[in-house]
């Protein structure tokens, strides 16, 4: 991913203050998803009705990486292939709006300055516009 413009020489990663911040996004994220995407939930695995914490902490490490922090879930999982990973799934233009939706509720978060939260969601408007594989 590209640096923000709020910080040329920081990565999102720096900008986020780091893997603990990166991770309660990825917490805020998922009560987003059990709370207000339920359809979406239910297709991750569930501990007691709620997305595992296997999947939050696999997006959790996936997330650090694709912000410019340490590579650890390559390491462990390989590249991550988006596309191929997420094949499985019929991702509508109604699902990648669900995620998105899901996504601006856990960016909403006052520790995220507005420029970070701008750039942010426009690069993860992309990538989940790329995973869609179903028409309009």
């Amino acid at each position: 991913m590209s640096q923000s413009p709020a910080k040329s020489s920081a990565t999102p990663f720096d900008q986020l203050g780091g893997e603990a911040p990166v991770r309660a996004l990825v917490e805020r994220f998922y009560d987003a998803m059990d709370g207000h995407e339920p359809a979406l939930g239910l297709l991750h695995p569930q501990d007691d009705g709620k997305v595992s914490r296997a999947s939050r902490d696999r997006f959790a490490l996936f997330l650090i990486g694709w912000l410019g922090g340490p590579q650890e879930y390559m390491r462990l999982h390989g590249h991550p292939r988006l596309r191929m990973r997420h094949a499985h799934v019929a991702v509508s233009v109604a699902m990648r709006d669900a995620w998105l939706r899901c996504m601006r509720l856990a960016l909403a978060d006052v520790s995220i300055n507005a420029a970070t939260r701008i750039f942010l969601d426009e690069k993860l408007s992309e990538v989940a516009d790329f995973l869609r594989n179903q028409p309009e």
